[in-house]
Formats: structure tokens, C-alpha cells, sequence
């Protein structure tokens, strides 16, 4: 499922950007597709991204505008399609290798934990951008926390900050259970929805991934998007 809204806070109407061509949010679809692990619905509350959607060729579901997280959009479209788990790509991602949603479909068809996730090592350009979102795990693998700030912080040795990537799976159970949890005070803070999961006792596996060459949070890393694509093409 890929959560797609217009009225992103940092890019509003980020979703419909024009890269190379398409629409971002045709790119992200074409990925999830390529990955080959199941149907693939892009989940909006706005008509004109349906509109859009529909052009393409994809399945849209229409939701509910109040949701305060794309999880929250997710869960209300997993209510209507049953299944045991629910690969989320993020509507940011047009760049991801489909093999990164494969390795989360086979950590959770050999493990269903709670939740997974993936990560890549973070370029030291990156450890002081809030955009970029770091995530610390323990010895099993399992995520300890997620910020926009450098963690760990480097007082006695580098970091080995890993970079998270915006692809995530839940178990059914443990997405239908998400909307009923009050939003969180560090999700608040952080503005990152993964950690209502941590605050509530939840685990979320992380794998490392191949990762992209960039996510698309900004209108300048949309530029940086579409020059790749581009010249790919």
C-alpha cells in the first residue's frame, strides 16, 4: 500500500511532482509492482490524486482527510482487505529498489514480527540533516529508537549512524491496532510516526537494505530525483 496526501507540510502537493515525466506517485506504483509480492493500492484522501491515479491505471482508495499519519490511512484501508501483513511504501520513495520490498516481504513471511523495517549506512553528509532520518538498533536487530537528530552522538568514537529507509511492513493485527493508540509524545516531536509503535511497547525489525539515491522530502531533492531519473531513462 503507498499512503499518498497533497497537503504534505514540508512539499505540499508533493505526490503529483512531475519527474521525468510521470508523476511521483506513478513511479513509487511501478517499483511496488516491479517487487512482485502482491496487489498494490495507493491510498489518498484527495480526489485529484485519485484522478491521477486512476490515469495510470493503478488501484485508488479514496479515505478519510483527517488522518494524522499515512499509517493511520493505511489502517483504515486494511479494515477492507483482508491479509496477514501490509508492506507500506512511502508515497517519497520513487527511487527504491524493489528488491528492499521483497527483503521486508520475506522478513515477515519467514518472522512476522510486529512490524519491520529497513535501513542503509548514513553518509556522513547526511548525519546533521533533519530530512534524514537515523535509526539506532539492538544486538537482535530490532530498532532502539528513530530521530531526525545524529544517534548515536560521536563522543568517543565515529557513529555508525544507519540511515532509515521509508519502507515499513506491520502485521495485521498490529495495523489495526494503530489508530486506536493516541499519538505519542516523541512521534509529536520527531514528527515520525513509527515511533507511536515504540512508545507502546511494539518491535520493529530492521534489515539492512540497498536504499535510493535519494528521497523525495523537498523540492530540491525532487530536483535531484528527476535528474536521475532522467538520465536513467
Amino acid at each position: 500500500m503507498i499512503p499518498a496526501r497533497m497537503g504534505s507540510t514540508r512539499f505540499p502537493g508533493k505526490p503529483l511532482v512531475s519527474l521525468a515525466g510521470k508523476p511521483m506517485v506513478q513511479w513509487v506504483y511501478e517499483v511496488a509492482l516491479r517487487a512482485e509480492v502482491g496487489s498494490v493500492l495507493i491510498a489518498t484522501p484527495d480526489q485529484e490524486i485519485l484522478d491521477a491515479v486512476t490515469a495510470f491505471g493503478a488501484a485508488g482508495v479514496m479515505t478519510r482527510a483527517d488522518h494524522p499519519s499515512g499509517t493511520d490511512r493505511l489502517a483504515e484501508v486494511a479494515a477492507h482487505h483482508s491479509a496477514d501483513y501490509y508492506i507500506n511504501v512511502q508515497g517519497d520513495e520513487p527511487l527504491i529498489d524493489p528488491e528492499d520490498i521483497r527483503t521486508l516481504d520475506a522478513t515477515m513471511r519467514q518472522e512476522l514480527p510486529d512490524a519491520a523495517s529497513l535501513y542503509v549506512p548514513c553518509e556522513p553528509s547526511d548525519l546533521d540533516n533533519p530530512a534524514v532520518v537515523k535509526v539506532v538498533t539492538d544486538r537482535d536487530g530490532y530498532a532502539l529508537y528513530f530521530s531526525r537528530s545524529l544517534i548515536p552522538y560521536p563522543r568517543s568514537t565515529e557513529p555508525a549512524a544507519k540511515r532509515h529507509l521509508g519502507v515499513y511492513a506491520y502485521r495485521r493485527e498490529v495495523l489495526s491496532l494503530y489508530p486506536t493508540l493516541p499519538q505519542t509524545p516523541l512521534e509529536l516531536a520527531e514528527s515520525l510516526e513509527q515511533l507511536r509503535l515504540l512508545e507502546n511497547g511494539f518491535r520493529i525489525l530492521m534489515r539492512e537494505g540497498r536504499g535510493s539515491p535519494v528521497s523525495v522530502d523537498t523540492p530540491e531533492q525532487a530536483a535531484e530525483a528527476a535528474a536521475y531519473l532522467s538520465t536513467r531513462l
